[in-house]
């Protein structure tokens, strides 16, 4: 039979081919000492032993079928046949033995110049701390240890005697396997495993017992005396430590692997892995496999141990080829390991689409009161989860009970953002009147950050301080369950813009975003339901009163008035200086009470827009609105759009036309028509104007088109005495549309909430072509 030669080993998983090259263990015989014939070196070696070039034994894991040593292994389990009486196997308890046994045993220290593992007696210092502490995390260990639990003494014994005695009979690592599991057949995988380290680490910790006690017991100091230990473990700190020193490398990665195996059994009993789910790691296919070569790995430790402690044949196993078998079972834990991983992120993803589930739950569904939603998503060991902002003081979910309760969503940037000043305006209002039915609620502050740092918290408290209403007391008062529930697309769909949950007083989600509702409609908004945004809209028609809504107490007074209003914008003052003046003749002329109120363009720059207005003013063309209005006055606008493109688009679905955003965008509802014409009129410098009385419909157009009209307004004026100024008006301005050679309008929308695909052109009908813009504007 051909042998490996020294220099190469073969770790090939395939099935083994009977061995002449069984890992004979070297004895230590103290060089001072003569050969007793009752010493183990004396006896016969086993007839096919392989020595090479060196005279060192060879370790050799040669296979060639791997199919047949799967196939070997497989045949040795009867675990599904298990008896009766089988002896129960408590792995938790003997692993955690085996963990205190290898604690102790394989870091060595130096003690009166011997090299003894885990001696009790070591330098002084940062040394000594450390390895006190390590003895109580040892002691704990094993006091959590209940003494109730049956040691398999009968089965350790069955093993120990394959291990420990086989060995002088020539019979080679594969066959004494081999024999162990057949022993262990009746059991699980991972018992198997565990019961032959368990027999092993008893005989390991029995020697190293003595050696640590061999100068402070005199017990310990007669055996070890029997034992040659002085010579042992000199030997084991000079000329075999390269060997003592693979060997606990090797014991290391054995136990590292018994671990993977057992947690590797322990996730697949868990109910959440679904065959199915299991079938996609393909997690059992290498557990039969890890476990034989994990059991030969500790019967070549266990020869390798009689060899050290000198019970054995004076060849050791190379230091060289025990790395290998080391490098081996390494190799094996990190596929183990890994396959680990993925189930417990299988496992993970199922419970959290669990809780997933039993949150949408119990957030989509009416309760007797809003307690338990609150409880849900603020919850954190018992303690008071809110700060109240107006108070400054820790306050628990109690104090939200039936109420209205609005959770304000943001990342911490949210001082600058629009949604901040709609709420803060609204809760001011609040504050000022307390009592009236529209401020029954209350607003939470939920901050929601991919990834939190102590500059964060810091911010989050410092901007939690400045609030009145209520936030959280702090962010991890929200469970990453509830995060993803508020970030889920189908759900509330938070990714940066600040959202407005509203939840009613029985705890269930009524709407998803009431700030659009609340920007366009203020404190009439309340209870700030979707049903109540449905209602509001329903009674709105194109008017000036829906635009102008109270931004400025002029406007107030000229509605009620019965004025003419116009609101016009742009950011050409020669265009504007042409329609004022125009716009005041064609009132004169026609008999009629205009104002003109100037309400500049969306997303101006400051520095040009006030500008503008102070030469508006100082050449008194027409009335300014305030500059702090004029933004709120286009993002009341985009809102307008947000909140009634939305009940559109329900109305749609509830009636199972909407198959697609396109249907919507081509619907021919007047309002929204109103609203796109405006944002359009917004999205360029160029000016545009709308004129009408508070209720009644409205003239607009883009500022070339509107200017004409009114300078040509002796070709209508007979047409004003027939239909009235606004229907006239209009008219005049349908052919000016048709005659007009040609024009470009835009539309700038935040790439928020509603976005279709198509949007009509408010000028002429056509869709519009689509493109994408990024703007970054500090101004």
């Amino acid at each position: 039979m051909a042998y490996l030669p020294q220099n190469q080993v073969n770790f090939q998983n395939s099935a083994p081919v009977p061995q002449n090259t069984y890992a004979a263990q070297n004895a230590l015989v103290p060089q001072n000492k003569a050969p007793s014939s009752l010493r183990r070196d004396n006896y016969p070696k086993p007839p096919y032993q392989q020595l090479g070039r060196d005279g060192r034994r060879q370790l050799s894991t040669r296979t060639s079928d791997d199919s047949g040593l799967i196939t070997q292994v497989m045949d040795t389990d009867r675990s599904h046949d298990r008896p009766y009486d089988a002896t129960p196997v408590s792995l938790k308890h003997i692993l955690q033995a085996v963990d205190v046994i290898f604690s102790r045993v394989t870091k060595p220290d130096v003690h009166a110049n011997l090299l003894v593992p885990g001696s009790a007696v070591v330098p002084t210092g940062a040394h000594t701390e450390a390895l006190e502490h390590h003895e109580k995390a040892l002691l704990a260990s094993l006091s959590s240890l209940h003494d109730n639990y049956e040691i398999p003494v009968s089965l350790f014994n069955a093993i120990s005697c394959e291990i420990f005695c086989k060995w002088m009979s020539g019979e080679d690592a594969n066959k004494t396997t081999m024999d162990i599991l057949h022993i262990v057949q009746n059991y699980d995988w991972d018992e198997k495993v565990v019961l032959a380290l368990g027999a092993f680490s008893v005989k390991d910790g029995e020697f190293w017992l003595v050696a640590q006690l061999y100068n402070t017991n005199v017990l310990a100091k007669a055996v070890g005396t029997l034992r040659q230990l002085p010579e042992i473990l000199e030997r084991t700190s000079t000329v075999l430590k390269s060997k003592f020193d693979a060997y606990n490398n090797l014991v290391t990665t054995v136990f590292k692997v018994t671990k993977c195996i057992v947690q590797l059994q322990e996730v697949r009993r868990d109910p959440h892995l679904t065959p199915e789910l299991e079938s996609t790691t393909s997690s059992t296919a290498h557990i039969p496999t890890a476990v034989y070569w994990t059991i030969r790995s500790i019967v070549i430790a266990a020869s390798q141990l009689l060899g050290i402690t000198g019970m054995g044949p004076d060849h050791l196993t190379e230091a060289w080829e025990l790395s290998s078998l080391s490098h081996k079972l390494e190799n094996i834990h990190s596929h183990l390991q890994e396959t680990l991983n993925r189930l417990y992120d299988i496992i993970q993803r199922k419970k959290d689409d669990e809780a997933l589930a039993a949150i949408a739950y119990i957030l989509e569904t009416p309760h007797i009161d809003n307690t338990k939603t609150l409880r849900v998503l603020f919850y954190k060991d018992d303690q008071p989860a809110l700060y109240d902002g107006y108070n400054k003081r820790r306050v628990d979910i109690d104090v939200l009970k039936r109420k209205v309760v609005i959770l304000f969503l943001s990342d911490l940037n949210v001082a600058q953002e629009n949604e901040y000043m709609i709420a803060d305006q609204m809760y001011s209002e609040k504050r000022q009147f307390p009592t009236r039915l529209e401020s029954q609620y209350e607003i939470v502050w939920v901050p929601i950050e991919d990834n939190w740092t102590e500059a964060k918290y810091q911010q989050f408290e410092t901007l939690r301080n400045g609030m009145e209403w209520y936030s959280v007391y702090h962010p991890s008062v929200v469970s990453p369950t509830v995060i993803r529930y508020i970030r889920k697309q189908d759900k509330w769909n938070f990714v940066k813009k600040p959202l407005l949950v509203v939840m009613d007083p029985q705890g269930k989600i009524v709407h998803t975003n009431a700030v659009h509702m609340m920007c366009v409609f203020g404190s009439a908004a309340y209870p700030f339901t979707n049903n109540r945004e449905r209602l509001l809209w329903e009674e709105e028609k194109w008017r000036i009163e829906l635009l102008a809504d109270s931004l400025d107490q002029n406007l107030v007074t000229w509605i009620h008035e019965g004025k003419y209003i116009c609101l016009y914008g742009g950011e050409e003052i020669t265009w504007i200086r042409e329609f004022t003046r125009a716009a005041k003749s064609v009132a004169l002329e026609a008999g009629i009470q205009l104002e003109l109120l100037y309400v500049g363009k969306s997303k101006a720059k400051e520095q040009n827009l006030k500008s503008i207005m102070r030469m508006i003013e100082e050449e008194k063309l027409s009335h300014v609105l305030d500059w702090n209005l004029i933004w709120f006055f286009w993002i009341r606008l985009e809102s307008m759009w947000q909140s009634k493109g939305q009940q559109l688009k329900n109305e749609l679905l509830s009636s199972s036309q909407l198959s697609t955003t396109d249907s919507f965008s081509l619907r021919n509802d007047p309002v929204l028509k109103g609203i796109i014409s405006l944002l359009s009129f917004g999205s360029t410098e160029r000016g545009w104007a709308v004129i009408g009385t508070g209720s009644a419909d409205m003239s607009k157009a883009n500022g070339e088109h509107m200017l004409r009209s009114l300078k040509e307004y002796a070709a209508w004026e007979m047409k004003r005495r027939e239909l009235g100024f606004t229907p006239a008006l209009n008219d005049y301005l349908a052919g000016v549309y048709k005659s007009a050679p040609h024009h470009c309008t835009n539309l700038m929308l935040p790439a928020t909430g509603l976005m279709p695909e198509t949007v009509a052109c408010a000028e002429c009908g056509r869709l519009m072509e689509r493109y994408t813009m990024f703007r970054c504007c500090t101004d």
